[in-house]
């Protein structure tokens, strides 16, 4: 038998005085009150309740346990209140995973406004490139760019990780504009990564069998797309970002989108989080906000 519904039973037979009034009163049969009252007795190895044919009265165990059972009900139920409630509405931590650059430079931003809207929220926002399992990591939402094949996560599809080539107003006026991804390996190009010295970077146009891979050049590399973005706002090359990392820079003017005939690399972008429950309301209106802020195209 469930602990807690015996106690309860226990607990509406002292308030009411008698089985038949409990049983009535939980819409359960006498013999059923009874088997609770047992139950428990049996489990403390003590008598609760002196039954005789005409009335019933507490032990000083019984009375004892009787104070001690309403405090116990009486907190689970605060406790499942709790939690109904926030089901019902954010509150409380939310641990987020992201990749360094879409984390640092977009994702960023956005937690502050959701923070802004969800007063009773707090966001643990950790940043890091390698694959991060929510289930493993204890983390309730992560970010990946790429597609993940995985059952045990809910996959919430987000705009697409759109590559595009741009340079500074600046650094165009110097060294001219590339009109083809051919023309790229003649001019100076920041470099995502760690290759310096290394193997050479490609860049790739076209999709399918129809991709152009240009092999490019440049005296800048760097693993954090924030030090590449603010070289290529200076004027000192051609970047081959995100658009949504360097499309303030785009409408501000600071730096021109090149190439807009060819098509860039694009890969899947998703909101992962644990399948087979019932997501609390923190993590809904998270991935609620997430897909407004960074729709599906078409």
């Amino acid at each position: 038998m469930d602990r807690l519904t015996s106690m309860a039973v226990y607990l509406k037979v002292v308030d009411l005085g008698s089985f038949v009034a409990a049983a009535e009163a939980m819409q359960i049969s006498p013999q059923m009150v009874s088997k609770h009252i047992v139950f428990l007795e049996d489990r403390l190895g003590a008598t609760l309740l002196s039954r005789t044919t005409r009335r019933q009265s507490l032990t000083d165990i019984g009375r004892a346990f009787y104070e001690r059972c309403k405090i116990v009900l009486s907190e689970a139920e605060a406790a499942e209140s709790l939690a109904s409630d926030m089901h019902r509405h954010p509150k409380g931590l939310l641990r987020v995973n992201a990749p360094r650059s879409f984390g640092g430079l977009v994702l960023a931003p956005f937690v502050t406004r959701f923070l802004a809207l969800h007063p009773e929220v707090q966001v643990e926002l950790t940043l890091e490139d390698r694959f991060i399992d929510p289930l493993e990591e204890g983390v309730d939402i992560t970010i990946r760019i790429g597609a993940t094949d995985n059952p045990a996560l809910v996959s919430v599809p987000l705009a697409p990780y759109q590559l595009i080539v741009s340079a500074a107003p600046a650094y165009l006026a110097r060294h001219g504009t590339p009109e083809t991804p051919q023309e790229l390996a003649g001019h100076e190009c920041l470099i995502f990564g760690e290759r310096a010295g290394h193997s050479p970077c490609r860049w790739s146009f076209g999709e399918g069998d129809d991709v152009t891979d240009v092999q490019v050049r440049g005296r800048l590399f760097s693993n954090d797309w924030r030090v590449l973005l603010k070289a290529a706002v200076e004027g000192h090359g051609i970047a081959l970002g995100a658009e949504v990392i360097v499309g303030e820079d785009l409408k501000a003017g600071r730096l021109v989108r090149l190439l807009s005939d060819y098509r860039s690399p694009k890969r899947p972008m998703e909101a992962l989080y644990a399948a087979g429950r019932k997501p609390s309301a923190k993590i809904i209106r998270f991935v609620e906000a997430l897909v407004a802020a960074f729709p599906q195209q078409g």
